[in-house]
């Protein structure tokens, strides 16, 4: 696995604070979706399943998730042989951060105390609402916190409050938020031990997974479920947009995953404009079918012109 810190709820397309079951369902998707032999020859599928299959090796297991969401980018150090337990007796002083078993503190914050001498209560920040997630923070005093949106308040912007400590911020979250942006808010962080400033506080844009708009790139995608006759005849369909429904027109002969664009009516880009809107088409085989639909069904396989496997014959090793 890599060394590199990495968010892995943000890999996973998930909220800090989503299930087992959830964190399941995601991985399986994105597994199938990207996996090699899905996309033959393509290095960046490739690297993007192996991204997937490592945030859900260490998600999916209880004890590595506590850690990873208590410590950020330090979870997996080790603990050497003369490290103690927090509140332990002695001088003991970690050189620096991989020198220590960070499963011995209730946070970071905690083993800058301990680090620098400082006596407090607690410093594990407080939140005020419920999708935003406890913050880390670094050294020089700047906090790293994730802050977890619904697809429409990333659409539309919205104005978040919550308390870290004994503060409370208000933030406001512009339109077209995209998952993975930062937004920096100046003078919020902690005080720096070194140089008495306080630092800044850096929050991760994660929009929580929707029942049917996902995001490829700078592109907004959603898969649209068609019937064979309207695979065969083509037809003019009612498509949900972020803002609403618009008419979609399905050529004749299209086939199962073949994609249209609608234009402008995707995602915001950093100039507020809107993108495009990806429908990729799936035709829906009918399971249960009535008597006089079986009957026409018959009928088509007898009267049928072409064999989808023509070419079959052709092939060999």
């Amino acid at each position: 696995m890599s060394t590199d810190f990495k968010d892995y709820y943000l890999v996973l397309g998930i909220a800090k604070t989503a299930s087992a079951e959830e964190i399941k369902k995601s991985y399986r998707r994105l597994a199938r979706k990207y996996h090699p032999d899905m996309n033959p020859g393509d290095k960046a599928a490739e690297t993007r399943f192996r991204e997937v299959t490592e945030a859900y090796e260490v998600l999916a297991d209880t004890e590595k998730r506590r850690k990873y969401d208590q410590f950020g980018k330090y979870w997996k150090q080790p603990a050497p042989a003369n490290s103690r337990p927090a509140g332990a007796p002695g001088g003991y002083r970690p050189a620096n951060p991989a020198d220590v078993d960070f499963a011995n503190y209730g946070s970071f914050d905690e083993f800058l105390n301990e680090l620098l001498g400082r006596k407090t209560g607690t410093a594990r920040p407080k939140t005020g609402v419920e999708d935003f997630a406890s913050a880390t923070t670094s050294a020089n005093g700047d906090r790293d916190a994730t802050i977890n949106l619904t697809m429409m308040e990333a659409f539309k912007g919205v104005e978040k409050s919550f308390t870290i400590g004994n503060e409370s911020i208000k933030i406001r979250i512009p339109l077209g938020a995209k998952p993975g942006s930062r937004i920096r808010v100046k003078g919020k962080g902690s005080v720096s031990p070194y140089n008495q400033q306080r630092g800044d506080l850096y929050l991760m844009i994660a929009i929580k997974p929707h029942e049917f708009f996902q995001f490829d790139k700078e592109n907004l995608t959603c898969e649209i479920p068609i019937s064979p006759e309207e695979a065969v005849l083509g037809a003019q369909i009612q498509v949900p947009t972020p803002d609403g429904f618009v008419m979609l027109n399905v050529p004749a002969g299209v086939k199962s995953g073949q994609s249209l664009r609608l234009r402008g009516k995707g995602w915001y880009n950093s100039k507020g404009e809107r993108g495009d809107q990806i429908a990729k088409l799936m035709i829906a085989t009918p399971k249960n079918i009535t008597p006089a639909e079986q009957e026409l069904y018959e009928k088509l396989r007898r009267v049928r012109s072409t064999d989808p496997r023509s070419n079959f014959s052709r092939i060999t090793l």
